[in-house]
C-alpha cells in the first residue's frame, strides 16, 4: 500500500472522527438545551393561553394545541436523539411495541403542531378581513372543530407507521423498502414545503389586510376629523394586534428553520451522499441531524417568540407565576 493511499485513509478516518465528535457535542448541547427549554416553554404556553384573557381567542387555541403537540415532539424525538447521538444509548434496541409507538406519536404530534400553526395563520387572515361574513370564520367554535379534526386525521393517517415500523438487526426502522421510499418523499414535502405555502400566503394576506385597515383609518381621520379611537370607529384590541405579531413572527421562524431539511433531503435522495465513503457518511449524518435540529429549534423558539413579542402574554405569565409562588411560599 502506497504512502499516498495510507495518507488518504488516515485523512478519511480523521475527518469521520471529527464529524462524529461534532454530532455527539451538538446532540448533548443543542438537543439537551432544546429539550429543557422546549418542555418548559410548551407547558407554560399551554397554561398561559388557557387563562381567561386568551381562552376564547381562536388563534390562542391553535397556539395551545400546537404547543401541546410540541411537548410530545420534545420527549419522543428530541430527547431520544439526544441520548442516542449524544450519549450513545442504544435506543434502537428496544421492544417492537415501543419502536412503533415512538415513531407513531412523534409523527402524529409533529404534524398536528405544524398544521395548527397553519390554522392560526388562516384564522388571522379571517380576523383581519373587513367582510363580516369572513370574520365569522375566526371563532372558537371553528377552532375547536378544526383542532379535533386535525388530531383525528393525523392519528388515522399515521397508523401505517404502526404497520411498517419494527425492530430488525437491533435497529428501529421502516422495514419495507418501497414504503420507505414513498415515506421519505412524503415527509420531504409534508414536513417542509407543504405547510410553508399556506403559512406564507395567509401571512402575507393578513399583513395586506392590516395595512389596508390602517390606510382606511388614516383616510377617515382626514375626512371626518376623527381619531382612530373615536366611539364611532371600532378598534382592534391590543391582544388581537399582538396575536397578529406573534403569528407573523412564528411564520417567519418556521420558514427559515424548516426549509433546509426538505432541501437537503432532496439532495440526499438524488445524490446518494451517505454511501460514498466513511467521512462522507459522517458529514451527511452531521448535516442531516443539523437540519432536523433546526426543525426542532423552530418549535423550541415558539415560547420565546410569544414571550418577546407580546406584552399581554408576558403579563399573563407573570401573574400566573406570581400566583403560583404565593401558593408554595412557606407560611411565616
Amino acid at each position: 500500500m502506497s504512502n499516498t493511499t495510507i495518507a488518504t485513509i488516515n485523512r478519511e478516518a480523521e475527518l469521520a472522527a471529527l464529524f462524529n465528535y461534532l454530532i455527539q457535542v451538538f446532540s448533548q448541547a443543542l438537543d439537551g438545551l432544546m429539550w429543557v427549554i422546549g418542555n418548559i416553554g410548551a407547558i407554560l404556553t399551554c397554561i398561559t393561553f388557557s387563562r381567561p384573557t386568551f381562552r376564547k381567542s381562536p388563534c390562542a387555541m391553535y397556539f395551545t394545541a400546537s404547543s401541546f403537540s410540541q411537548f410530545f415532539v420534545f420527549n419522543f424525538a428530541v430527547f431520544i436523539r439526544m441520548i442516542q447521538y449524544g450519549y450513545n444509548v442504544p435506543v434502537n434496541s428496544v421492544p417492537s411495541w415501543f419502536c412503533k409507538l415512538r415513531f407513531y406519536i412523534f409523527y402524529v404530534a409533529g404534524a398536528s403542531a405544524r398544521y395548527n400553526i397553519v390554522f392560526a395563520a388562516v384564522d388571522r387572515f379571517f380576523c383581519s378581513c373587513q367582510s363580516v361574513r369572513l370574520r365569522r370564520w375566526s371563532s372558537s367554535k371553528v377552532a375547536r372543530s378544526l383542532i379535533i379534526i386535525d388530531a383525528i386525521i393525523w392519528a388515522l393517517f399515521y397508523i401505517q407507521i404502526l404497520v411498517f415500523a419494527d425492530v430488525t438487526n437491533g435497529k428501529c426502522r421502516i422495514l419495507s423498502a418501497d414504503f420507505l421510499k414513498y415515506f421519505t418523499f412524503y415527509l420531504t414535502f409534508e414536513n417542509g414545503f407543504l405547510p410553508i405555502i399556506p403559512m406564507l400566503i395567509f401571512g402575507l394576506l393578513t399583513i395586506r389586510n392590516i395595512q389596508r385597515s390602517i390606510q382606511r383609518l388614516k383616510a377617515r381621520e382626514i375626512i371626518d376629523g376623527r381619531t382612530s379611537n373615536s366611539n364611532n370607529q371600532p378598534s382592534v384590541s391590543r391582544k388581537e394586534v399582538q396575536l397578529h405579531r406573534m403569528l407573523i413572527n412564528q411564520v417567519v421562524i418556521y420558514v427559515i428553520l424548516n426549509l433546509p431539511y426538505p432541501v437537503y433531503n432532496l439532495y440526499r435522495i438524488y445524490g446518494n451522499v451517505s454511501s460514498v465513503s466513511e467521512s462522507s457518511a459522517a458529514i451527511d449524518t452531521f448535516v442531516n441531524n443539523l437540519c432536523i435540529d433546526m426543525v426542532y429549534l423552530c418549535f423550541t423558539l415558539t415560547f420565546l417568540n410569544f414571550l418577546l413579542t407580546s406584552s399581554v402574554f408576558r403579563q399573563e405569565l407573570k401573574q400566573l407565576l406570581c400566583r403560583h409562588r404565593r401558593r408554595i411560599a412557606p407560611i411565616a
